[in-house]
């Protein structure tokens, strides 16, 4: 039988690790509050548990998650991805996200899309895009339109380098505030960044020897602490200066 351990307050396990069983927010408690769940766990009546081991994470306004750090990728609605297009249907295409399956692209999934300017992508090509749908035992639906169905910053990424991270290193450099490595590296260097929870990362910019620093950056900062990257990331530059 497992032990659960029930929190008294929705801050309690935030940024602690968690195993399955723990019981990380009572719901009883969170009088007209609206929160969603993200990868790791599971809602049964007014508890919210972990399904797996982890670190529970919170962002603002009001989603939960429990963070591991993996290869693999388990899709979530709401999250951004770097998908390579595998192949092209009459209706969507295929991408590879990482996940247990292609997912589908809808060929209309883009700004002002319609069946007389649908995009066309050969195999291997990069897109930024956002999980619109998870259903178990089906395709992940991907969209390259925002919650307002604008472009945004989503769809092809042209030039760069992409580069395969955890699932964990992803959200650390995604996380608010900057984290050290994008935050030491932005105030000396101009680049560009997009980043998938799925544990990709593009990285783009004028030099090709600013793409080579960022990247190495970025691949050795998972390992460190906030001090020691913003260290590793001077002496990388002073190479260059």
């Amino acid at each position: 039988m497992v032990d659960e351990k029930v929190s008294s307050s929705p801050a309690t396990f935030i940024d602690q690790p968690v195993v399955p069983g723990d019981v990380v927010l009572d719901l009883s408690r969170m009088v007209n509050q609206t929160i969603k769940l993200g990868d790791g766990l599971r809602q049964d009546c007014d508890s919210i548990a972990a399904v797996k081991a982890g670190t529970l994470r919170f962002s603002k306004p009001n989603k939960y998650w429990v963070e591991s750090s993996h290869k693999r990728y388990v899709p979530c609605v709401g999250d951004t991805v770097l998908g390579i297009v595998v192949d092209s249907k009459m209706d969507n295409f295929l991408v590879d996200i990482k996940g247990p399956t292609l997912a589908l692209l809808p060929v209309l999934a883009f700004e002002g899309g319609t069946r007389r300017n649908i995009p066309k992508f050969e195999a291997g090509t990069l897109l930024y895009a956002r999980v619109v749908k998870t259903n178990a035992g089906m395709n992940t639906e991907l969209s390259c339109t925002d919650e307002r169905g604008k472009a945004a910053e989503f769809g092809r990424l042209k030039d760069g380098y992409m580069f395969e991270s955890s699932t964990g290193s992803a959200r650390m450099l995604l996380s608010s505030p900057t984290c050290p490595v994008l935050e030491a590296l932005g105030k000396k260097l101009s680049f560009e960044i997009a980043v998938g929870l799925n544990g990709r990362v593009w990285v783009n910019a004028d030099a090709p020897s600013t793409i080579i620093l960022v990247s190495n950056a970025i691949k050795a900062s998972e390992s460190l602490s906030a001090t020691q990257q913003i260290i590793m990331v001077e002496k990388l530059i002073q190479r260059i200066e």
